[in-house]
C-alpha cells in the first residue's frame, strides 16, 4: 500500500511540476498531445535515475550530493524531452526547469505523502492490526 502511495504521489508531483515550469517558464513547453507521455517519462527517468546517480556521486565526487535532486531532475528532463510531442526546453529552460520541477516535486511529494496520504496509511496500519 505504501509503495502504490508513493508511486501515485509521485506521478502526481510530478505531473504538477511540469505545469508549473510550463506556466512560468516561457522556454518550457507542455503540449496537451505528449502531456501523459511526457509526465511518465519523467517520473520513471527520475526515480531509476536518481538512486543511480546518487550512487555514482558517493563512489566518485561525495562533494555534490547535495545536488544530487537537481542533477537527477535535469537528467529526467532531459530523457522526457527525447520524447516528440511531449515537453520541450529552450535556452535559460535548462538552467530553471530542473530548479523550479525539483522544488514543486519535492513539495508535493511531502504535501502529498504528509499530509494527503497519511490518513490513509494509519488507516491501512490499523487495519492489519486489527485483523491479526
Amino acid at each position: 500500500m505504501r509503495f502504490l502511495l508513493s508511486l501515485v504521489s509521485h506521478v502526481i508531483s510530478a505531473a504538477a511540476a511540469l505545469l508549473i515550469a510550463n506556466w512560468i517558464l516561457p522556454q518550457v513547453t507542455l503540449r496537451v498531445s505528449g502531456f501523459v507521455v511526457a509526465v511518465v517519462v519523467f517520473a520513471v527517468a527520475q526515480s531509476v535515475l536518481g538512486p543511480f546517480i546518487f550512487n555514482l556521486a558517493r563512489q566518485y565526487a561525495s562533494a555534490v550530493l547535495g545536488g544530487i535532486g537537481l542533477v537527477s531532475t535535469l537528467v529526467a528532463l532531459w530523457v522526457a524531452t527525447l520524447f516528440p510531442d511531449g515537453l520541450t526546453i529552450t535556452g535559460l529552460g535548462w538552467a530553471l526547469a530542473p530548479l523550479v520541477v525539483w522544488i514543486a516535486t519535492a513539495l508535493g511529494g511531502w504535501i502529498l505523502m504528509g499530509l494527503v496520504f497519511k490518513r490513509t496509511l494509519q488507516k491501512h496500519d490499523q487495519g492489519k492490526k486489527g485483523a491479526s
